[in-house]
């Protein structure tokens, strides 16, 4: 399928909770005129820790410089786990533009804020080593849901079911009047005059308007494997990875997906954003 722009987040390659395989066959399946890749691409703070890159996270690479190359506009703006390509900022690498956030312009002529999110979350900015803790301890649920995931599909059990979605939803409810990540976002596009914002950050896709403007959070590649796309008549769609493309475009129009209003460590996962062969268009 071809359409006007990607958006992707939070893939984190470096790391064994990287879907990269999944990510492959997303690319594989849709073209588009532009990429953006909002934020934590590259895990580098995991990579700290220890480093794992599998022939897949290789391809990944390859095939985002490939797009490059053939003219495809691809813009990274970086999040706090590649915060080092900060540095950066309106410089590009192969063809690859760097910047700390870009406004887009759909086809349809509406101004969305691309960025990553971070510096609206409150744990991120001034807690760091708190993101740190929260960002293992996610790492090891990923780690476990993949076993758990093997042993569901043995035993026959139908769906997708998120550890590391039900472990967010109740570290949520504990710290929820602290940390009001999308309200944040709101608030500044709405100073800003602009229709709406692209973010990442929190590993919870969204798309769904609040009030005079459209909130959008891209999910991640590490357990939700979701993404934005862009038609060419301006209209946003997310993208689940284990849809199939045609059966997804054969699917109505369905409710914008809800998520929790607020946040907590770096990189956990609403449980309601768990992949089921679902899309959700605006």
């Amino acid at each position: 399928m071809h359409v006007r722009s990607i958006f992707i987040s939070d893939v984190h390659l470096g790391t064994r909770g990287c879907q990269a395989d999944r990510l492959l066959d997303f690319l594989r399946d849709y073209e588009s005129e532009n990429l953006f890749l909002v934020g934590d691409i590259i895990d580098f703070w995991s990579m700290n820790r220890g480093i794992h890159w599998t022939p897949a996270q290789n391809t990944v690479v390859q095939k985002i410089l490939r797009r490059a190359r053939h003219g495809q506009r691809v813009m990274l703006i970086p999040g706090n786990h590649d915060e080092a390509m900060r540095e950066y900022d309106g410089v590009s690498f192969g063809d690859i533009e760097v910047r700390l956030e870009h406004i887009h312009i759909t086809a349809d002529g509406k101004r969305y804020l691309l960025l990553h999110g971070d510096e609206f979350d409150q744990v991120t900015r001034y807690h760091r080593w708190l993101a740190v803790l929260g960002d293992v301890g996610y790492n090891l649920l990923v780690r476990v849901n993949a076993t758990l995931s093997k042993l569901r599909r043995l035993l026959g059990r139908p769906g997708y079911w998120s550890l590391a979605g039900y472990a967010k939803s109740r570290v949520k409810r504990a710290v929820s009047f602290i940390f009001d990540f999308e309200d944040s976002l709101i608030h500044a596009v709405r100073e800003r005059g602009l229709d709406g914002v692209i973010c990442g950050h929190i590993h919870s896709a969204a798309l769904r308007p609040v009030g005079d403007v459209v909130y959008v959070n891209c999910g991640d590649w590490v357990d939700s494997c979701t993404a934005i796309v862009e038609h060419h008549d301006g209209r946003l769609e997310l993208v689940r990875a284990w849809q199939p493309v045609a059966s997804a475009a054969a699917l109505p129009v369905m409710a914008p997906v809800a998520v929790s209003p607020t946040p907590t460590f770096d990189g956990l996962q609403h449980p309601g954003m768990a992949c089921r062969g679902e899309t959700a268009r605006l």
